[in-house]
């Protein structure tokens, strides 16, 4: 784990030195012979694409004979969509909410249809969201209704900055609107009640396990099933992941910036780039990551690790990302009700 957080870490400041330098992929090409993709992700992705890149670049060294370099940056996912919006140079996006792509698209670096352009709606591989104690779990955290409960501390980041924590609030919503019948009223009276309860609203995902893991705030953390997984293997034997009795599918999407790669020349690589995301060694590697794959014989593979008998409600269920947006986390909508309110 802390090699592969070393590699994330060293490739997010290559992104960085790349955009403060103004480097894009033809800055690359004259740099050093080989082309560059700038992937711009959102936090808990960097192990994984740390790993990617390497074997992505071996692929296409393999069949094309060219050089290639990927560089990654990372940050809350609503973050790096506006920081593609205001100028990074993006040629692919890697983002934890289809919502946050079609920001890009709506900014005009997109074109339309991007969510068809690749398999399972564009998402290469899913997760869901768990909750991370420590071990022992001392105030006996077994499901959402005990996050709500006075004297547990609970860490989760902002969903007006962080993907993952617009599918932690989706997901508690559907725990309660099970148990209430319905009951918008009484859904909001719980996520008030749970968010007060709050201790630390990070701005992204990875900045919430640093609080829970690293500083030591907090009894749970509310948490990418990945992202636990990874504090397990990092700090064996100090935490333990509880399956809540319902959670939701959640759906990383990723896209070509067209307009950005069409101005970098990288069209083609940074097609290729998402395709491979789908080859069978990506998929298992993945599964390695404690991500979910999107094929299904591959992921049956990974059922020793993964509960796969999870109840999932799904973004569909809430009428989709736009409508879901609206509803619980643009300005004024039921997020800034209960936790300003």
């Amino acid at each position: 784990m802390k090699k592969r957080m070393a590699a994330g870490i060293l490739l997010t400041a290559m992104a960085c030195s790349a955009l403060f330098a103004g480097c894009g992929g033809k800055a690359a090409e004259k740099g050093s012979g080989a082309r560059e993709l700038l992937n711009v992700s959102y936090d808990p992705t960097r192990e994984f694409y740390a790993e990617y890149n390497e074997l992505f670049s071996e692929y296409w060294k393999e069949k094309t004979g060219e050089e290639v370099s990927v560089a990654q940056s990372h940050g809350g996912s609503g973050s790096q969509a506006r920081s593609v919006i205001e100028g990074n140079e993006a040629d692919v996006v890697t983002l934890a909410l289809a919502r946050d792509i079609t920001a890009v698209e709506e900014a005009g670096l997109i074109e339309e249809g991007w969510m068809e352009e690749f398999d399972s709606n564009s998402a290469p591989y899913t997760s869901t969201i768990v909750f991370l104690v420590r071990k022992g779990n001392e105030k006996g955290i077994r499901d959402w209704g005990d996050l709500a409960e006075e004297g547990v501390q609970v860490i989760t980041p902002n969903p007006k900055t962080s993907g993952g924590a617009c599918w932690n609030f989706l997901a508690a919503w559907a725990y309660e609107m099970k148990q209430s019948g319905g009951d918008e009223e009484a859904a909001k009276a719980f996520l008030k009640k749970l968010y007060e309860n709050v201790l630390v609203l990070d701005s992204g995902a990875r900045g919430a396990t640093n609080t829970f893991v690293e500083n030591g705030q907090g009894d749970v953390l509310i948490a990418w099933e990945n992202e636990a997984y990874l504090s397990i293997e990092q700090y064996p034997g100090e935490y333990e992941i509880v399956t809540p009795s319902i959670s939701i599918i959640a759906e990383p999407s990723v896209a070509v910036v067209d307009s950005n790669a069409a101005e970098h020349g990288t069209e083609d690589l940074a097609k290729a780039y998402l395709e491979y995301l789908y080859s069978e060694d990506a998929q298992r590697l993945a599964g390695e990551n404690y991500y979910r794959p999107s094929d299904e014989k591959i992921l049956q593979e990974f059922s020793g690790r993964f509960n796969l008998d999870m109840e999932l409600v799904s973004i569909q269920d809430f009428g989709g990302w736009d409508a879901a947006y609206d509803a619980y986390f643009n300005d004024g909508a039921v997020f800034d009700q209960i936790y300003g309110g």
